[in-house]
């Protein structure tokens, strides 16, 4: 990757939504390191009352902007894109982190997906770069190759004849492929933390190039073990001006590690920030183990299942679901770690579109994915902890629709 200027011109005040010819982004020096944290998970309590509840509505309260997309400070080749995307109102996450961001501070902002939060952090990102003398970079990481490409595909869709450049880089492709895009500079690099860190210590891609890092589903980083891989990260970012951090979720025990990354963020919070399934219907199927998978067929064959997502916990029994499914004459197909990027890819295309109405898959599908009218969860093998528990029933019961979740307990022998 090579040498971009990181240095952005000095301003005296933050740009304000009266100001329609924008401003460039000043240079701040800030260098943040700090020591790593360890997560507590929460167990799950396996009595099957914890597994049952009856969903209650949701009171939403629609967000009134106070401004459209038309009276931001926008650049006016980026508003066409925008109006001509179907973006008239901002979000409530998209309005309120657009001047901390034009502002170089950092944020910390806590709002679920489906938010918009995606395009709250490309737009007035990609605004300062067509409005900046000189060029700078942003580095994007996500948990998930899924999300990483959801990433990507909104930011060519919003910065699509702005002659800005982004792209990808995850695991389950070619390295080699990888490294031969690195030659080409960019403005966005989109990646999962273990493949920059590879293409890093390559020498393909060098993390002082950035000046501004987002990281998006950070709580979900958090929850696979990425902890350590982030922090190295940013520790290399030494030229490093602002940081956003985007979480769907705010627990005490991320807190500390959170500091490490913000300094005096601009907080903003669109969701409460607590894993909750309030308005979700939760109930348990009992099984025995003759029975169990005669159970799951009986259970999907019903006709209000219409869009399922079935989970279990390991590769093989993902595998082995679907394909006594297949046999079964369902439409179904899996996703898994040991899938290929373009597998995964195809069957969540297949999914959302219709073509089958079956999703089996572990946790990598649990959070951070776009799909929408999911209108069943399925816990085929009970979760590990509470927060997995959430995040997998929160695929279901979206944009305040219907949501319905399953989960499989076994049958206690009795004497």
């Amino acid at each position: 990757m090579k040498n971009k200027p990181n240095s952005r011109l000095k301003k005296s005040q933050g740009q304000k939504f009266s100001d329609r010819k924008g401003k460039a982004r000043p240079q701040k020096n800030r260098r943040r390191r700090g020591k790593s944290s360890s997560k507590k998970i929460k167990k799950l309590d396996l009595s099957p009352e914890r597994f049952q509840h009856v969903g209650k509505p949701i009171e939403e309260i629609k967000y009134q902007p106070k401004y459209s997309y038309k009276e931001f400070p926008l650049h006016p080749d980026l508003l066409k894109n925008l109006l001509q995307l179907g973006y008239i109102q901002p979000t409530e996450i998209q309005e309120k982190s657009f001047e901390p961001i034009t502002n170089i501070q950092d944020v910390l902002a806590i709002a679920n997906t489906g938010t918009g939060k995606t395009a709250a952090f490309l737009i007035p990102t990609i605004n300062s770069m067509l409005y900046s003398d000189t060029r700078f970079s942003c580095l994007i990481l996500v948990p998930t190759r899924e999300l990483a490409e959801q990433v990507e595909a909104e930011f060519k869709a919003i910065s699509r004849g702005l002659k800005l450049f982004g792209t990808s880089f995850i695991g389950g492709t070619s390295i080699k492929k990888d490294l031969k895009t690195l030659q080409k500079p960019f403005d966005f690099v989109i990646g999962t933390p273990g493949r920059l860190i590879d293409l890093a210590n390559r020498k393909a891609l060098k993390f002082n190039d950035f000046s501004i890092l987002i990281l998006d589903e950070f709580d979900r980083m958090l929850d696979m073990g990425f902890s350590q891989d982030v922090l190295e990260i940013n520790r290399q970012l030494t030229q490093k001006d602002q940081t956003l951090l985007f979480s769907a979720t705010l627990a005490e025990n991320q807190k500390e590690i959170i500091t490490q990354f913000v300094k005096n963020p601009i907080k903003i919070h669109v969701s409460s920030g607590k894993a909750t399934a309030e308005h979700i219907d939760q109930d348990v199927v009992f099984f025995n183990r003759r029975n169990k998978f005669d159970k799951l067929i009986d259970l999907i064959s019903q006709k209000d299942f219409e869009k399922v997502l079935i989970f279990s916990e390991t590769k093989q029994s993902v595998s082995e679901i679907t394909k006594k499914l297949k046999q079964n004459k369902f439409k179904v197909d899996e996703i898994h770690g040991d899938k290929s990027q373009n597998y995964r890819k195809f069957a969540l295309k297949d999914f959302k579109r219709g073509k089958i109405n079956i999703l089996v898959a572990t946790d990598v599908a649990a959070r951070g994915l776009d799909i929408s009218d999911v209108t069943h969860v399925i816990n085929y093998q009970i979760p590990q902890d509470y927060e997995t528990y959430i995040h997998r029933i929160g695929r279901t019961g979206r944009a305040g629709k219907k949501g319905n979740a399953f989960t499989f307990y076994e049958e206690k022998k009795s004497n």
